[in-house]
């Protein structure tokens, strides 16, 4: 693990910390207690690790990978795209919103129209 991936990883845990304080501060707000809550922001927060994971896999290995018969579709986006819906559900069913820090991040790869193709 080089510096930059160090800081990287420091940054990742920092925004985490941001993002799971920031939906327990709106479940507050919401007076919205209990046990199931609670996990559910735990459940939240695994598929925003997992999505960060599955961002970086991207980055390093490209949305095409070597497949049994020549090149195939990384499997990482369609995975990328099942982890964000179910995020997105997460949110809907404890009518929260996703953190600012979150919208911002700096770690979402810039992307551009080559990325589509």
């Amino acid at each position: 693990m080089g510096r930059g991936d160090h800081v990287a990883k420091i940054k990742r845990e920092t925004l985490r910390k941001r993002i799971e304080k920031d939906l327990r501060n709106q479940l507050n707000e919401k007076k919205i207690v209990g046990n199931h809550y609670e996990d559910l922001v735990q459940d939240y927060l695994s598929l925003w690790d997992l999505k960060c994971n599955l961002i970086e896999d991207i980055e390093t290995n490209g949305i095409k990978v070597t497949g049994m018969h020549g090149p195939k579709s990384n499997p990482s986006i369609n995975d990328l795209h099942k982890t964000n819906d179910r995020m997105l559900k997460i949110l809907d069913a404890l009518s929260l919103e996703a953190s600012p820090e979150e919208k911002n991040s700096p770690s979402k790869p810039k992307r551009s129209a080559k990325d589509l193709v």
